[in-house]
């Protein structure tokens, strides 16, 4: 009998845990999504003590898991204090990583980071080197934690004027983490998010800084904690800062115009109130999903405009989605090179080798053919206009979560559909091919060049 109980032969022992960075990465997410679909199907999860249905508890934790703020059903009247806390947990787990939040009890208990948990970290911070990464890891949870924390008070203290103290602390704690997070969840009730508070200073200040926080990336946030020793930036961090400055700006400028005269939003507001909501608004597509007015009373032109916005998203090594900031100003860098006649795309600078033009022309496509696809299938599915199909979908892979109205009248088809992009759209549409088909070696050879006339 002691034959039977041999070792595994080494060339099979644990052949399953051999997977890709990308691949452990996919697998986790989608862990951590069952997980948080499993809890919110407890009867203690819901207000009413019912259970919640399987695709409706899947769509809700796939929403806070990928940061995204889609909701099926109301957050602040479905769900029991249990419920909000799991999807809490979700929206922060799945903000910061669940591979940062398992380093973070590595750290805490003194274990040590192996070769292959920095090479994943590596992969999910979108980093090019492992050199560092565990110190970026310390840094992004210590930045996290305080930024959340004291955004936390400062809701907490406003929103105390308006209902009781214990209430009021759980409410700063939530939406704090859920807009630095860039989830957009909320917990006002009736769908109506920030609505309440359009002219406010303070909460608007406050989300503000919070989803902008979170939409910069820790690598840039890093970069300007350090800015007083080192008096220096490095290229990435300029190039977001920029960029994110400038579409914040052209956004504020390009929703006043349009919504000036519009009864359902800016008219009724007084002129300080019509910048504060256009602001507001112009910061809030970049993957934040919050809102102090009535999406669906936009007009078309500030829709669709705003669908732009959500496309772009935040930056890399954020909490936010979208083709991101740099993808972006690489793609406007490449035209501007062309019409000038230049072959090199230069940026403060410095000159952009073509492998990462490739790259950003690559995620770009991919991305567009998954919202265009997603938008022709639900077009068929869901029988509402194509510019609320549109909205939604996009919404969904930037993981934004602003919403025209359509997600809570999703048919299950359409559910899945929202789901599976709210996955890619978090993940990022490389780290999901990489998953399925690893990146291949260099090949040994290359084939003669050949000439094709474009445009």
């Amino acid at each position: 009998m002691r034959g039977l109980a041999s070792p595994i032969p080494k060339n099979t022992r644990f052949r399953f845990l051999k997977l890709a960075p990308p691949q452990i990465l996919v697998l986790g997410f989608a862990a951590v999504i069952l997980t948080g679909t499993l809890l919110l199907m407890l009867p203690v999860s819901s207000a009413s003590g019912h259970s919640l249905k399987f695709i409706d508890a899947l769509f809700t934790a796939t929403s806070a898991t990928c940061v995204t703020g889609l909701v099926v059903v109301d957050t602040g009247t479905y769900f029991s204090t249990f419920g909000q806390v799991v999807i809490l947990l979700l929206i922060q787990v799945g903000g910061l990583g669940f591979m940062t939040m398992a380093t973070l009890f590595a750290l805490v208990f003194k274990r040590k980071i192996s070769l292959r948990d920095r090479l994943i970290l590596q992969e999910a911070m979108n980093q090019g080197s492992m050199e560092g990464i565990v110190r970026l890891i310390r840094k992004v949870l210590i930045y996290s934690l305080v930024i959340e924390a004291a955004a936390a008070a400062v809701l907490a203290i406003r929103w105390a004027f308006d209902m009781p103290f214990g209430r009021a602390l759980y409410f700063g704690i939530f939406h704090a983490v859920s807009m630095f997070n860039n989830a957009g969840f909320d917990i006002f009730g009736g769908y109506r998010s920030l609505t309440g508070y359009v002219s406010d200073p303070v909460v608007n200040i406050v989300v503000m800084f919070l989803i902008v926080s979170g939409g910069i990336g820790f690598i840039v946030m890093s970069d300007l904690m350090e800015y007083r020793r080192s008096r220096r930036l490095s290229l990435h961090s300029k190039v977001v800062l920029s960029m994110t400055a400038a579409l914040i700006v052209l956004g504020t400028v390009v929703i006043f115009i349009f919504e000036f005269s519009n009864s359902r939003t800016l008219s009724p507001l007084s002129f300080g109130g019509k910048v504060l909501a256009a602001f507001f608004q112009s910061v809030t597509p970049r993957t934040a999903g919050a809102n102090t007015l009535d999406i669906a009373g936009l007009r078309q032109a500030s829709q669709f405009f705003i669908v732009i916005l959500m496309f772009i998203g935040a930056s890399p090594g954020s909490t936010g989605g979208g083709i991101k900031t740099t993808t972006f100003t690489l793609m406007v860098g490449a035209v501007i090179s062309m019409l000038r006649g230049r072959e090199d795309i230069v940026l403060f600078r410095y000159r952009l080798a073509q492998e990462r033009v490739f790259k950003a022309l690559t995620i770009a496509v991919l991305a567009l053919l998954l919202v265009v696809s997603v938008s022709m299938v639900l077009s068929t599915t869901e029988e509402r206009p194509f510019l609320m199909i549109l909205f939604e979908t996009t919404s969904a892979f930037a993981t934004v979560g602003l919403s025209m109205g359509l997600t809570p009248e999703l048919t299950p088809v359409g559910k899945i559909l929202i789901c599976l992009t709210m996955f890619a759209g978090r993940l990022g549409l490389l780290t999901l091919a990489y998953a399925i088909g690893p990146k291949k070696g260099k090949p040994l050879y290359r084939f003669p060049e050949g000439k094709m006339i474009i445009g």
